[in-house]
Formats: C-alpha cells, sequence, structure tokens
C-alpha cells in the first residue's frame, strides 16, 4: 500500500509567540514570506524587510487582511551596515525589544566553476550569503540581551552537505557551509546572555526563486524528488512550523542545533 505524501497544512491562528517581537528578513516571497505570515499568526508582533519593495508591500497587505501584527522597513538592502541596524533599533524602539531574528534572506548566484565571474558571482553570493547574516546578528545582539535572551534562526541548507546532481551551486555551498559553522559559534557566545542560535537546513523548497529550474532544467524535478524519502518538494509552510517551535519557550533547551528539513534526503 502507498501513501501520497502531504504538504505542510499553512498557516492557522494560534498564541505560541504570543507577546513575542520578531525580525525576520526577506519577506517578499518563498520562506521568509511563509515565516513572516506564520509568526504573525502565532501572536508574534513582526517586523519584516526586504529589498525587493512591492513583494514586501503585498505580504504586509495579506497580512493586514487576516488582521495580523506584520509591518515591513522596505526596500532595505542587508548588505549596507547602516540599513541593518536601523531595522534593529527600529524594531526595538517600536516593539520595546526584539525577542527573535530570522535570517531567511539570501542571494545566490548559480553557476558552473568555470562560468563563474569572482566578483559578479563568487563574491556577492558569499556577501548574500554570510555577511547579511552577520550583519543582522550583530546588530540585533545588544537588543537581545538587553531583553535577557531570545531566539536566533538562521538558514543553512542540505547543500552544506551535499552536492545535487545538474545543480551549478559552488558559491551557495560555499555560504551554507559558513552560516552552519558560524551559527555554532554565535550559540557559544550567546550562551552567557540567554541567547539561543539554531540552524534550519531544508532542501529544495518550492518558491519563486527555485520555480525556474524545477521547470526549465531537463531531469531537474527528478534528480531533486530521487534524493527524498518522501516524494514531495517542500513547502514555505514546512519550514515555518519548525522555525515557530525554535522561535517559542517549547525550545528554550534548544541551540547551537541544525535541523534538517529535506524529506530525507541527507539521510543516504
Amino acid at each position: 500500500m502507498t501513501h501520497e505524501p502531504r504538504a505542510a497544512l499553512p498557516g492557522k491562528k494560534g498564541d505560541r509567540l504570543a507577546g513575542k517581537v520578531a525580525v525576520v528578513t526577506g519577506i517578499a516571497a518563498g520562506i521568509g514570506k511563509g515565516v513572516a505570515l506564520m509568526f504573525a499568526q502565532q501572536g508574534a508582533q513582526v517586523v519584516g524587510c526586504d529589498i525587493d519593495a512591492a513583494g514586501a508591500r503585498n505580504t504586509v497587505d495579506e497580512a493586514q487582511a487576516q488582521g495580523l501584527a506584520l509591518t515591513s522597513l522596505h526596500p532595505l538592502d542587508l548588505t549596507e551596515p547602516a540599513a541593518v541596524q536601523r531595522l534593529m533599533d527600529e524594531t526595538a524602539k517600536l516593539h520595546g525589544g526584539i525577542d527573535i531574528v530570522v535570517n531567511a534572506a539570501a542571494f545566490g548566484a548559480f553557476k558552473w566553476l568555470e562560468e563563474m565571474d569572482y566578483e559578479m558571482d563568487w563574491r556577492k553570493t558569499l556577501v548574500g550569503e554570510i555577511d547579511i547574516v552577520f550583519l543582522a546578528c550583530k546588530a540585533a545582539w545588544p537588543h537581545l540581551k538587553r531583553r535577557g535572551g531570545g531566539s536566533v534562526i538562521n538558514f543553512a541548507s542540505a547543500n552544506a552537505r551535499m552536492a545535487l546532481p545538474l545543480s551549478p551551486a559552488l558559491a551557495h555551498c560555499a555560504g551554507k557551509g559558513a552560516v552552519l559553522a558560524m551559527s555554532r559559534q554565535l550559540a557559544m557566545e550567546g550562551s552567557a546572555h540567554g541567547i539561543r542560535v539554531n540552524t534550519i537546513s531544508p532542501a529544495l523548497v518550492e518558491t519563486a526563486a527555485t520555480r525556474h529550474p524545477l521547470d526549465h532544467i531537463e531531469g531537474f524535478r527528478e534528480h531533486v524528488l530521487a534524493k527524498f524519502m518522501v516524494k514531495r518538494l517542500g513547502q514555505p509552510a514546512d519550514i515555518g512550523w519548525l522555525a515557530i517551535y525554535l522561535a517559542s519557550d517549547e525550545s528554550t533547551w534548544v541551540t547551537a542545533a541544525d535541523f534538517n528539513i529535506d524529506g530525507g534526503a541527507t539521510a543516504w
């Protein structure tokens, strides 16, 4: 007997994050949007940001239509230290502090080694995968300390542990491997202040960013699904439910951990 795999249910209202203030980056689309909306559905006061002003505005409109507490600073360039500092300072001023930081935003150039330009592809990807996490953590750190601790959620990737045929992800793999390592160090540094730092490592999640290779690279979808024990693509809600747990008081003994949300892809 075979069982059709089911996608995670979309967000529903609850109180698991009631009273908490969350900063979520990259809310215009994909995982960042899903996490921001699901956090707000669980009672958090959410402040988002994105360099894509139109996309961020659409997310805020969607939240308002549901009666959710979600605002956004946009357009906001997370590679600019002053802009990141403003995001954290204005959030703390508006809501009295910061309890949660979710670094969902990222940029990656997907090219094969021989096609990759050092400045425009390699270095730009490392800035978009690593630097923006560093800058957000650094800017949020004093606010988290003043709050007596909190939860930082960073995004690594299944690509930090495995290569995927047909995917030219060299710079992306390097960036996500670095996020995995730096998050463990941040967890150690934050432990004295009650700051927990964990990573989520998704395999391929179906978003606007991944739709092109899935639909246009011959055989890519089949290669992806062949790695999965659960034979479906990931959805933002799959990630959102784990992020809610890591942001909530349900996970106060969880830090320096990495969670593989990958349909079993990295298990074999």
